[in-house]
């Protein structure tokens, strides 16, 4: 998203109607896969998790070299950007899912069917907020700056929650989802392995896998407010904001699993990913300006992967420095008694 406009853009876009057939189907193939690999219950081991992982990595960095190959440079590095921001922010998603399993105490067996229908509700909202966010930046001059504006304040959040220090429990009782699912219908006190609902006396009632589901998918939402406008500050191009958010989000299972003990490690994350968001929302206000003042300069893309490197580097080795020493302790209960 360097100098031209929206409507040029859109005729240089890379996403052509046989390219977004092609994706659209590939993630639905690969989403497939992944309840196919999950449905049978068990124990994910870190041999399994680093397979999974290799495979979700190796993907992107494929597909990157096709657009590198077949659009040109310029397209390859706004992918690459797009996807590492993306990928950032997945973990931060990683987190709050760890919070949550933790919360409701899903056996580990059910852990990954849980993080599936997080990753498979992601993507559908992640859709709808791409064909939102395209159509505002084709009408509206002004998308850009309530873009930088949605992520200078989401900035400003993460930066005042770092602050305070991450809450390490989830009150399920004051969840209005699960408020309102509970009186709409009875909720077991225990699991039935993947099921979402069961007989409870003779009436159908839900299990505590359809609440802890109905949660992940409720921070769904909070995440797609916050992730499109960060990657539509690197490219206005719908089919690479597309494609970046669905490769970083269909590793997340395997990820999750690699990265389970160290996501307590990453104390500094947050303020990282603030620094990266509010970068973003001046990437996006200053392009818009030198819309309207041709004399204001803009940040390269270039530029922006380099910056978006160093923060996550930086940040990655203050947290590791600052819990030197200090065993991680997994937030997600491996068992215990469910939480209905």
């Amino acid at each position: 998203m360097i100098g031209p406009s929206s409507s040029t853009l859109a005729l240089d876009s890379v996403g052509t109607p046989a390219l977004w057939a092609g994706t659209i189907a590939g993630v639905l193939a690969l989403l497939v896969l992944d309840f196919l690999v999950t449905r049978r219950p068990h124990e994910v081991s870190l041999r399994e998790a680093l397979g999974w992982s290799a495979f979700y990595v190796a993907l992107p960095l494929a597909f990157a070299v096709f657009v590198w190959q077949r659009y040109g440079g310029e397209h390859g590095l706004e992918y690459l950007t797009g996807y590492l921001v993306e990928k950032s922010l997945s973990v931060d998603n990683l987190f709050v899912f760890m919070l949550l399993l933790a919360a409701f105490a899903v056996p580990a067996v059910l852990a990954q069917r849980v993080l599936l229908y997080g990753i498979a509700g992601a993507l559908v909202l992640r859709g709808v907020f791409i064909a939102v966010g395209a159509a505002a930046l084709e009408t509206l001059d002004w998308a850009f700056l309530l873009f930088a504006a949605i992520l200078i304040a989401t900035a400003v959040k993460l930066l005042r929650d770092a602050v305070r220090g991450h809450d390490q429990q989830v009150d399920i009782s004051s969840m209005r989802s699960v408020r309102l699912l509970r009186r709409l219908m009875p909720v077991t006190d225990e699991y039935h392995g993947p099921a979402l609902t069961t007989r409870l006396g003779g009436r159908r009632a839900l299990t505590p896998m359809a609440l802890v589901v109905v949660a992940v998918l409720g921070t769904d939402v909070v995440f797609a407010v916050d992730s499109v406008p960060a990657v539509y500050g690197i490219t206005e191009d719908p089919y690479l904001v597309f494609a970046t958010n669905a490769f970083a989000l269909l590793g997340l299972r395997a990820l999750y699993f690699v990265l389970h003990a160290a996501l307590s490690r990453l104390v500094h994350l947050s303020y990282g990913l603030a620094v990266i968001l509010a970068f973003i929302g001046a990437k996006l206000a200053l392009h818009w300006a030198h819309g309207v003042w041709p004399g204001v300069p803009q940040i390269p893309t270039l530029a922006s992967l380099g910056v978006i490197i160093a923060i996550l580097g930086v940040v990655t080795v203050t947290s590791l420095r600052a819990t030197r020493g200090v065993e991680s302790e997994p937030a997600a209960s491996a068992g215990g008694p469910p939480t209905g």
